[in-house]
């Protein structure tokens, strides 16, 4: 069966005032029906912009220097409009950071409900929406500048699964909220996915809960991504040395008594193609030719890698844990 959605050698670089920031640089991504993946890296590792593009959301300063995207077969870069606009209603769902900022502050919630569900849509209809998401029928008559930031969240969430999409793009939804209201919101996103079959790909910075709530892990650096596979062999094995140091890092996933280390330097500002590895400022591993030819995906094990080294023992990402 073919994977639902294709990223292939995908380029994107954003241009203003002059200069050019490439912020994806070759990335590639395969996901299957009602698969969920979990996208990781630092600020600035392309995560974003990947999540943007796979709806054909980038902004105007963004421009597609290479690659293709592809939802169902439907090369997305190259679909008319209203193709896109099927697409994106019938096979796509979004949730964003700042669910405020994603609804109209004009318009009730239930109103808005109402126009992702269509004409004919009723009382009833809107309110079981809601419940499905946790909320009462009566948050259906606000506004939502009068919603907490988890109710506004789920009323997003609402919005975005009312189609029962194929596939869910979640981009830091719950950045803005806090531990407890983090953890009932991510509840309702997965669990709701489950019940339709929806796919997930949630844009994260938690490798923990990546770990515990995805089956697969994509790990970014540079606008590519550099190793990806099962969650707990990503996360509890990396191959890769930038995963190595990202998991190394990470309060949350380090075993008792790990003396945690930073990953040292600063993520690259690339301004085009990069001729080597990305990573290689910052690599405890670095050999000669990382800093002029790019690395090729290699298998290790059930991890696909972007490393020069990859697989070479007693080297990268042994002792990492989830």
């Amino acid at each position: 069966m073919s994977p639902l959605l294709v990223v292939d050698r995908l380029a994107v670089d954003y241009r203003a005032n002059g200069r050019t920031v490439r912020a994806l640089d070759g990335a590639d991504l395969e996901v299957a029906a009602g698969e969920t993946v979990g996208i990781v890296g630092e600020s600035g590792s392309g995560k974003s912009t990947l999540g943007a593009a796979i709806g054909r959301l980038l902004p105007r300063t963004a421009r597609v220097d290479g690659g293709v995207i592809r939802v169902a077969g439907e090369s997305l870069f190259e679909l008319a409009p209203a193709d896109l606009r099927r697409v994106r209603r019938e096979r796509l769902g979004f949730v964003f950071q700042d669910p405020i900022a994603s609804l109209d502050p004009t318009m009730r919630v239930g109103r808005q409900l109402t126009l992702v569900l269509g004409r004919g849509t009723g009382s009833g209809d809107v309110a079981a929406h809601l419940d499905r998401v946790k909320l009462d029928a009566r948050t259906a008559r606000s506004y939502p500048h009068e919603l907490s930031g988890g109710m506004a969240q789920r009323v997003a969430i609402a919005m975005a699964m009312a189609g029962e999409p194929e596939l869910l793009v979640a981009d830091e939804p719950t950045a803005a909220l806090d531990s407890q209201v983090r953890e009932e919101v991510l509840d309702v996103v997965f669990s709701l996915a489950a019940t339709t079959g929806t796919g997930i790909i949630w844009l994260s910075h938690d490798l923990a809960a990546v770990a515990r709530r995805c089956s697969r892990v994509a790990v970014m650096y540079g606008g590519r991504v550099v190793e990806q596979g099962p969650a707990a062999e990503v996360l509890g094995r990396p191959a890769h040395p930038y995963t190595a140091a990202l998991a190394g890092s990470a309060p949350a996933t380090a075993a008792r008594g790990t003396r945690l280390e930073p990953v040292p330097g600063r993520p690259p500002m690339l301004t085009g193609p990069s001729d080597g590895c990305s990573f290689a400022p910052r690599c405890a591993f670095v050999i000669d030719r990382c800093a002029h030819e790019r690395p090729p995906a290699v298998r290790v094990g059930d991890q696909d890698v972007l490393c020069h080294r990859a697989g070479e023992p007693a080297t990268i990402g042994q002792g990492a844990t989830t």
